[in-house]
């Protein structure tokens, strides 16, 4: 998989939040008052369930920006898929700090892993239909840019960043505007020639007044299947088409077979089970 890893510029803040809330005002009172100062170990972190890796340059800073001195030591990479027991990383370094940096690695990893793992669930129930699987923003505040890079490890793409990055018209949109029309006639006059234009549709009639005004791109709300086949030969495509609602692995290679280009899942990175992943003493050094 051709993943391009996140800059360190955009990782760092993250995690360094992170440990600063789980540190506190005093730091890991555990560790320091139970283990030598001058101790060492090596631990693994290891997967528990079956998995796509997401998030290993986040779960190195964690334990680097706790101590220098902690190494960390990848055994896959993000994108990878992982059974139980599969090895992902062994870190080594003063005891102290590789348990005080634990939770915050794993928290991470475990997340963005799980975001991956049904991404990549979805991704190959539909891998014959040629369409694709998409996020949304309905991501948790502050880790956006790392819930969409786990999308991508999974196997996903990505829709909007910001509201900066497109117009997206929807429901109430168009219910101030008075029309969907006339919502896409203000954006086209509003927004520079680089932007482009995407529609909510909740209905066939709807979606021809998208078309007639020249959305680029349609997003097709809790449709059924053959509707969305209505819909996609109404677009004939002079757009890109995007389903949303009701998607799940279980439900994803019906709704690709009307052949819509898109499938937006929202529940992907809001509400995706952690992946488990244990961190693991093994020796001390």
């Amino acid at each position: 998989m051709d993943l391009a890893p996140l800059p360190r510029l955009m990782i760092e803040p993250v995690i360094r939040a992170a440990l600063v809330e789980d540190l506190g005002l005093a730091g890991d009172l555990t560790s320091t008052a139970v283990i030598p100062a001058d101790h060492r170990s090596t631990v693994t972190a290891t997967a528990r369930h079956d998995g796509v890796i997401a998030g290993l340059d986040a779960a190195r800073l964690a334990f680097e920006l706790t101590d220098p001195g902690c190494a960390f030591t990848a055994h896959v990479n993000d994108g990878d898929r992982v059974s139980p027991g599969t090895r992902i990383a062994t870190i080594t370094g003063p005891s102290r700090s590789l348990l005080s940096a634990e939770r915050t690695a794993l928290n991470i990893l475990g997340h963005l892993s799980g975001i991956a793992t049904v991404t990549a669930r979805i991704a190959d129930a539909i891998r014959d239909s040629g369409a694709s699987v998409t996020c949304t923003r309905k991501t948790t505040p502050g880790l956006r840019a790392l819930e969409k890079y786990a999308v991508r490890a999974g196997g996903g793409r990505n829709h909007r960043f910001s509201l900066a990055d497109a117009v997206l018209i929807k429901d109430n949109h168009i219910a101030i505007a008075g029309s969907t029309r006339r919502a896409i006639e203000h954006a086209r006059a509003g927004v520079g020639h680089m932007v482009k234009i995407e529609v909510e549709v909740d209905t066939l009639a709807q979606l021809r007044d998208a078309m007639e005004a020249g959305a680029d791109v349609v997003l097709l709300d809790n449709m059924t299947v053959e509707t969305l086949r209505r819909a996609v030969a109404i677009v004939a495509g002079r757009a890109v088409t995007e389903a949303s609602g009701n998607i799940t692995p279980d439900t994803a290679a019906a709704i690709a077979s009307s052949g819509v280009d898109l499938l937006a899942v929202g529940w992907i990175t809001h509400s995706a089970p952690t992946l488990d992943i244990g961190l693991d003493f093994v020796s001390a050094d």
